[in-house]
């Protein structure tokens, strides 16, 4: 593997209310010197949750996703509050868009979305032995819960409405876990 490079300098560039760019002055191990530009993440990272309604199906929600301009099918998912682990942040999420908890909570892995250029993280959690409990949310509309058998994602994700990674990687990551196909390390 080769060595990472040397940092020699980061600079903030512009931040608006979503974005947060920063340069970072790199040194590679062959002496080559790059500036490179990142979009800093805010915050502690973020949750996508697999909520499991039963040992088959998987509880999605349909909510509106102004950089498609349409209304996306996936996982319920938001950012992690200052000192919230991600199994907090899974289980406050569930009850503010699914109106379920979960006793049973399980980080099965990070995701990044663009490595290259992005420091974002996205901990893929999933839930098991769901109750009905609901908390108020910052949605501007009532999410539609989707009920939906792992059995089928290969129906999933040949609709128009699923489009977004994220869900579509954890989906596939807790399906193989719940198979025994896949161990965490």
């Amino acid at each position: 593997m080769p060595k990472l490079p040397v940092i020699h300098a980061t600079r903030d560039t512009g931040t608006s209310h979503f974005l947060h760019v920063e340069q970072v002055d790199l040194e590679f191990s062959n002496g080559e010197r790059r500036t490179y530009e990142r979009l800093k993440g805010r915050g502690p990272g973020a949750v996508i949750i697999v909520p499991m309604l039963d040992d088959e199906t998987v509880l999605l929600v349909r909510e509106y996703s102004v950089g498609v301009n349409r209304y996306e099918l996936g996982l319920p998912k938001g950012k992690l509050d200052h000192g919230e682990t991600a199994e907090q942040g899974a289980d406050r999420e569930m009850k503010e868009e699914i109106g379920y908890g979960a006793r049973k909570l399980k980080n099965l892995h990070a995701l990044t979305l663009s490595p290259a250029y992005m420091t974002h993280v996205a901990h893929v959690v999933l839930a098991q032995d769901l109750y009905p409990e609901r908390l108020p949310g910052d949605e501007p509309e009532e999410l539609e819960v989707v009920p939906w058998k792992l059995s089928e994602l290969h129906e999933l994700i040949g609709r128009e409405e699923v489009s977004e990674g994220r869900s579509i990687a954890a989906l596939f990551m807790a399906r193989e876990y719940l198979a025994g196909r896949w161990k965490l390390p």
